[in-house]
């Protein structure tokens, strides 16, 4: 036992303390914010499952701590490999899940007791280990301003941005896919001249995108978002429905709990996932929801601070992965429940409910921490040194 308290608090020592704390507010209030939510008849509640998929990711994040971070990426070819195995899996054998934010989605797989599992929220976390590999290997060697590496740059991002939107037919997952590819391509220092470049290529294509890539269901998205009120009791609903939830709170919020409140009534679609923030806004009005943003800006914020303060090239680049991670599925999701934003089925990191997506979040945020805890073993190195 004594032992054991002294790793422990060798551990906390050597941790980043005020990241954990975030983290910790985070799951919190994530929490709260679910126990308010009527459960599914017959099922599990938002609770529990969020719950559980908590505990599950919390104990991944410590485990992954434990090890240093580049014996992880020294494995990309092993994680690479398992990722594609994931996509093909579920391309044969994956099922659609309803209201999933994507109507024709095949993006999910069974797995007994725990329920459906999708594949690309732990694939994103492959993609920032392998990605960082790609990425420090060349920073490292003076190779990132040459154009054929920035090529295959590219082509390493092609690959799950286009499997997953074609295969599993999950617009979210590539949108996210693609910006943890500009966070990680940005604060690697790849030069601003390419980023252009592609912008302006995708500018010319997406006229073809728009007629021969998306489905009908994904333009009726771009176009109802406008003007939802068109549509109201259809494509318009969850938008107009969420909308009228948030600002139902005005400042304090109707208070938790209410049993005639829009949230026990179900009013909004997918409340308990991609609408979670008109669960704030009804509850806990302009507050709740402003400490929300406030949280993920914090966590953003340590997650910069602690890729500054990195070691090495590669300690970074998964610092800014994770950073593009969460700030691309913030700004997505808020967009979508404040009608900024077309539906894209993006889920409010660590706060939406969601086995998959919240357990792997927080085996990002282990990724994360490790670089925090390698950096400062470095530092008493240097010092005994």
């Amino acid at each position: 036992m004594e032992r054991m308290g002294k790793s422990f608090i060798d551990y906390f020592k050597r941790a980043d303390k005020l990241l954990w704390l975030i983290m910790l507010a985070i799951s919190a209030y994530s929490l709260l914010l679910l126990r308010t939510v009527p459960s599914p008849a017959g099922k599990r509640s938002w609770f529990a499952t969020h719950l559980l998929a908590m505990l599950i990711g919390y104990i991944g994040a410590w485990f992954i701590t434990l090890i240093d971070y580049r014996e992880i990426s020294n494995l990309w070819y092993l994680i690479a490999g398992f990722s594609i195995f994931l996509i093909i899996y579920t391309h044969f054998f994956g099922i659609a899940v309803e209201n999933s934010g994507g109507i024709s989605a095949r993006a999910w797989i069974k797995i007994p007791v725990l329920g459906t599992f999708q594949p690309s929220e732990l694939i994103k976390i492959g993609f920032i280990i392998t990605f960082s590999k790609h990425l420090s290997a060349l920073k490292e060697r003076g190779l990132l301003e040459r154009l054929p590496h920035i090529i295959l740059l590219g082509l390493h991002a092609l690959i799950p941005v286009a499997v997953v939107f074609q295969l599993q037919g999950d617009a979210g997952s590539a949108a996210i896919f693609f910006c943890m590819f500009l966070a990680m391509s940005f604060g690697a220092g790849v030069q601003l001249r390419y980023f252009v470049a592609l912008f302006i290529a995708i500018a010319a294509a997406f006229p073809l995108v728009w007629e021969h890539v998306l489905d009908d269901y994904q333009r009726d998205r771009f176009t109802i978002f406008l003007h939802p009120e068109t549509d109201p009791t259809g494509k318009g609903l969850q938008q107009l429905q969420g909308k009228i939830s948030i600002g139902s709170g005005q400042l304090w919020g109707r208070g938790l709990f209410s049993p005639d409140s829009r949230v026990q009534k179900g009013s909004v679609p997918v409340q308990q996932s991609d609408y979670i923030f008109s669960v704030a806004g009804e509850q806990l009005g302009f507050i709740g929801c402003t400490l929300i943003i406030v949280l993920l800006f914090l966590l953003l914020l340590r997650t910069i601070h602690v890729a500054r303060h990195a070691t090495e090239p590669l300690g970074s680049c998964i610092c800014f992965g994770f950073f593009g991670m969460i700030a691309s599925q913030m700004a997505f999701n808020l967009g979508m429940c404040l009608n900024l934003f077309p539906v894209m089925g993006v889920t409010l990191p660590f706060f939406s409910a969601g086995g998959s997506s919240a357990a792997c979040l927080y085996f990002g945020f282990g990724l994360v921490q490790c670089v925090a805890m390698h950096k400062i073993n470095m530092d008493i190195v240097k010092i005994h040194s």
